[in-house]
């Protein structure tokens, strides 16, 4: 059985990077995660891969973290003709069809057969089968930190969905803070990597002041601009997201392995790719999209006219989503990508905090606020999601079958509250389950001790 991926050299010149040591070793496969549907991962099928399930029948009875972890493999990210066919059919039926012999036309519903592109797609998917990883190996990355998100789950964004076939099969993430709650209230801030000291200044400066009024900075983990912004949002004691083109555990670039603890220890890493997958070079165009999806808008700092952050505002502006630019010296070749999107877009110029969040922010919310406040009142909350935060600890985690027997609900039903709960800031993950957030609100909803 071959590794997740195999990094070829043309990738590895093209970008950079090189495999990290030991990225081809099998993980040891954990008894459980702790999270549900974890321990469950290629149950049925110990050790073995998506590919060796056999035909659709066999692919059906894996689970669909699994399911998607496998196609994530076999296609890149972004793939269209993978979104439509995931529009009309599961995703294992999908994967059914691509690991069994035969015509891609035979092996799907008449419905599916006149997708563009649909044969060539299908050889691409079907060359990477064999670099599918053991149900262990995804088991394994869970049990060392990195927990699967996928679309339906509580923690999953929903604006993501508003990228339509382009939207990820699934998220990689590592850190403690919900994403889902971080982005209810937060700007992407990217710009040049070779940012002047005046750009980083700048990025740095706003992040600080955005973190300050409770709104979460999202960007690409890269240097320049795009470091200064996870840096001040940290420093003013914020939330910080950090999306990257390659795997969370590959982690490039590799000069912010430091960086990237930090995040995760204070908000949340991002990826789409299998922990150990390198970037290649059009995966970090790909990315951008994720970027602009989470967050209410978009924010450019220094872009030259070429940079990829100007992709990222394309991608905001797609998706009608307020795109913004901080003006530089007329001089700064770093700076005429900003001034273009002023003078040949709808972009908006804007100098600080303020005017980010005229653009952004609900009515009457462009003050302060707090990103550890609940983002809905208690009183609107419903009465089983109430009684699940009313059998929250105050102080200690408690686990979610403790909280599902004291809230007299079922397990799948007090996961889906937490989840909730945990995307409106009412709770939060800690080391033994899960505990209220000390807040005034979460207060008032007089949460269990």
């Amino acid at each position: 059985m071959l590794e997740v991926v195999t990094v070829n050299n043309d990738e590895a010149m093209a970008t950079g990077a090189v495999p990290p040591a030991g990225a081809g070793q099998p993980g040891r496969a954990p008894t459980g995660t702790g999270r549900p549907g974890g321990a469950a991962v290629g149950a049925g099928q110990p050790g073995g891969s998506a590919a060796g399930a056999g035909h659709a029948g066999g692919v059906a009875s894996l689970p669909d973290r699994f399911v998607r972890a496998a196609l994530s493999v076999l296609a890149d990210p972004g793939d269209l003709v993978l979104g439509a066919l995931l529009r009309r059919l599961g995703p294992a039926a999908v994967l059914g069809a691509v690991s069994s012999p035969g015509n891609a036309e035979d092996m799907l519903p008449g419905s599916c057969r006149d997708l563009p592109g649909l044969a060539r797609a299908f050889g691409r998917w079907r060359a990477r089968l064999p670099d599918v990883p053991p149900a262990a190996r995804v088991a394994a990355w869970e049990a060392t930190g990195y927990r699967l998100v996928c679309p339906g789950d509580p923690e999953w964004p929903t604006q993501l969905d508003d990228l339509g076939d382009a939207r990820p099969l699934l998220l990689w993430l590592r850190g403690g803070t919900d994403l889902r709650f971080a982005c209810l209230r937060s700007v992407s801030i990217v710009g040049a990597r070779a940012a002047t000291a005046y750009g980083n200044h700048v990025a740095a400066e706003l992040a600080a002041d955005l973190a300050d009024r409770g709104y979460s900075v999202v960007s690409g983990g890269a240097y320049g601009i795009d470091a200064s912004a996870h840096r001040g949002a940290l420093a003013a004691g914020g939330v910080t997201v950090g999306v990257l083109a390659s795997g969370l555990g590959f982690g490039y670039p590799k000069g912010h392995e430091d960086l990237f603890a930090v995040i995760a220890r204070g908000g949340v890493m991002v990826s789409e790719c299998p922990p150990d997958r390198a970037p290649t070079r059009p995966g970090f165009l790909v990315r951008n999209r994720i970027i602009a999806a989470l967050s209410r808008g978009t924010l450019v700092i220094e872009a030259a006219r070429r940079s990829g952050a100007l992709n990222t505002a394309r991608h905001a502006r797609d998706l009608n989503r307020p795109v913004m630019a901080v003006p530089g010296p007329v001089t700064s070749e770093q700076s005429a990508g900003c001034h273009d999107l002023i003078r040949d877009t709808d972009a908006t110029c804007v100098t600080c905090a303020a005017d980010v969040l005229e653009l952004i922010a609900p009515l009457g919310e462009a003050g302060t606020g707090s990103a550890e406040g609940p983002a809905v009142p208690a009183e609107t909350l419903d009465p089983v999601t109430a009684s699940v935060l009313r059998a929250v600890a105050r102080r200690s985690g408690r686990g979610p079958a403790t909280i599902a027997t004291l809230a007299g609900v079922d397990l799948d039903t007090a996961m889906r509250s937490l989840g909730l709960l945990a995307a409106a800031g009412y709770v939060e993950r800690c080391d033994t389950g899960w505990r209220a957030k000390k807040t005034q609100e979460a207060a008032r909803g007089e949460p269990g001790v």
